[in-house]
Parts: C-alpha cells; sequence; structure tokens
C-alpha cells in the first residue's frame, strides 16, 4: 500500500499532518491519480499541477470535508492524470466509513481531482463514490477542521493544503 501526506493550515495557522493509505491494488486508476496529485509528478506545460495550496472548498460537520478543486477552487473543476475531465468508478470495494477518502462525483463514472473526507459512516453513498483510501494519522486535525464555522458549507477561514507528497 502507499501512503500519501497532506499538510493542513487553518489560516495562517498550519494544523498538522493527514496521512492516507490509499488501497493502490484493488484500485490502481483511482490511486494513481490521487498519488499524482498529491506528489506533482503531473505536469501541464512543464509545471506540477495538484493538490499543493488548494483549499478545502466544502465543509458539512458530521457529514464529510471536501476538497481537492484545484482547477477552480469551488467544487465546479475537474481534471485527471487520464487526459480525460473525468474517469470510470473503479469499483466499489470499501464503505464509507468515518476517516475514508472517497471521490467525489456529479454522478457515476464522472470522477476527476476532487475528493472527500468521511466524518462519519455515511453508508447512503455506497455504491456511488468510490472509497479509495483512509486516514491513518491526523484524525485529531481533522475533527479540529470539522469544528470550523461554515455558511453554506464553505469554511468561513481558509483550510489549505500547504504541502502534500508521498511517505
Amino acid at each position: 500500500m502507499t501512503t500519501v501526506f497532506l499538510d493542513l493550515s487553518l489560516g495562517p495557522k498550519p494544523l498538522g499532518r493527514v496521512k492516507i493509505e490509499l488501497y493502490t491494488e484493488q484500485l490502481p486508476r483511482t490511486t494513481e491519480n490521487f498519488r499524482q496529485f498529491c506528489t506533482g509528478e503531473y505536469k501541464e506545460q512543464g509545471r506540477p499541477i495538484g493538490y499543493k495550496q488548494s483549499k478545502f472548498h466544502r465543509l458539512v460537520p458530521g457529514f464529510m470535508l471536501q476538497g481537492g478543486d484545484f482547477v477552480r477552487g469551488n467544487g465546479t473543476g475537474t481534471k485527471t492524470i487520464f487526459g480525460l475531465d473525468a474517469f470510470e468508478d473503479e469499483a466499489f470495494v470499501y464503505k464509507n466509513e468515518p476517516f475514508t477518502v472517497a471521490m467525489a462525483n456529479s454522478g457515476p463514472d464522472t470522477n476527476g481531482c476532487q475528493f472527500f473526507i468521511n466524518l462519519a459512516p455515511n453508508h447512503f453513498l455506497d455504491g456511488k463514490h468510490v472509497v479509495f483510501g483512509h486516514v491513518v494519522e491526523g484524525q485529531d486535525i481533522i475533527e479540529t477542521i470539522e469544528r470550523v464555522s461554515v455558511e453554506n458549507e464553505k469554511p468561513l477561514i481558509d483550510v489549505v493544503i500547504s504541502n502534500c507528497g508521498e511517505m
């Protein structure tokens, strides 16, 4: 299994490192897409494209924390490492349990760069969102973020991926 990290900040304040173990054997395409956006290996016109300096644009306490839209920053952007705007649902092997990481989408086979961290058992999402990893370290950081005030599901303080990569 592969482990990636997200160094998170709340406004200007560093919160710490969240480590995510990826289910690479069962979901090679989904995890490789996420991994390359974490490492900056994917490039366009020679420059790294990915999650570094992007924000978590959506927070629903007791449900989920969504980010990964480095294209537009508001939940409408999409990109993949495969040269397409979206790719297929690879498999629904795992359930949406607390601290699992899943692909955000706008329907079947519309996976891109956006992802979310489940903050509760969200079994109504099983079979609709591909769960491709889980938080193995930094759950306390996610819980701190969950307490941030929101307006229309948008955190009132920026939650930023200040750095990210592979362990």
